[in-house]
């Protein structure tokens, strides 16, 4: 099923999985798979809504192969002409979606079936469930700096202590479309998680495990990707320096709860 027209409003399903795919061919029909585990054992009424964002390879055929031969998932596929990048498809997604819960789940089979349990089992307990890999982090040394030192950063700017900014976040849909980022890369959700604290959102942390991409190359340490973060931490300051030079009377507006 092709997808056009936005949901603006609409909770059908309790949550959508929201499923970005760009060269993926190898590595998405597995993700599919582990979402349909993890859910089958919370037992949540769900939609897959995947986002090819312009695929070459034969990602967009696997799909529609899968979905022709297995109607019973709620499996709904939008096609990028143009590659828009991660931000944009997550905001977009978040439109189109029909779940109250909204949820990131990597095309490239990154996050084992416990790891969206860990997640989608804590829902409700606050506006956001945030995971964070802590001991749990399979990624090679270098990625786990760099994480760490992103981190480290928009905590340092924001003003927070979240542990990982990444990720299979969960959201109120809602708050995605409300607040969501102003970057079409990779740092789009510590745009949006720093932007729901900053308006008095909750959190829940829960730890969980992440290994590396099943197969293929990341598209995450590109060029254009380099400077759409540092683009998001500068917007992360100002909100930041604005909160403190004109809505200082506020006080305390971000809860976690544990």
């Amino acid at each position: 099923m092709q997808v056009n027209e936005p949901n603006i409003g609409k909770n059908e399903v309790d949550i959508t999985f929201f499923v970005p795919c760009l060269n993926e061919e190898e590595n998405i029909l597995p993700t599919i798979g582990t979402i349909l585990e993890a859910v089958g054992k919370v037992g949540l009424t769900y939609e897959i809504l995947i986002i090819d964002d312009n695929s070459t390879d034969g990602t967009v055929p696997a799909i529609e192969t899968y979905m022709k031969e297995h109607p019973e998932v709620d499996i709904r596929l939008r096609r990028n002409a143009v590659t828009r990048g991660l931000g944009r498809n997550y905001v977009d997604g978040a439109y189109i979606g029909k779940g109250k819960y909204y949820m990131l789940v990597n095309g490239d089979n990154a996050e084992p079936e416990e790891t969206i349990v860990a997640v989608i089992g804590r829902l409700g307990a606050a506006d956001m469930v945030i995971p964070y890999m802590g001991k749990n982090d399979d990624r090679t040394l270098l990625r786990r700096t760099i994480s760490s030192t992103f981190t480290s950063l928009v905590n340092l700017l924001g003003g927070y202590s979240v542990n990982y900014y990444n990720g299979p976040v969960a959201h109120l849909r809602f708050n995605v479309m409300r607040w969501h980022s102003d970057t079409e890369g990779f740092a789009y959700q510590a745009e949006i998680i720093t932007r729901l604290l900053d308006e008095g959102a909750t959190y829940v942390e829960v730890p969980f495990a992440n290994y590396d991409r099943s197969r293929g190359i990341s598209k995450a340490f590109r060029v254009k990707n380099l400077f759409s973060v540092a683009h998001s931490l500068l917007q992360i300051f100002l909100r930041r320096l604005r909160r403190a030079l004109f809505y200082r009377h506020y006080g305390p507006i971000s809860r976690s709860r544990k």
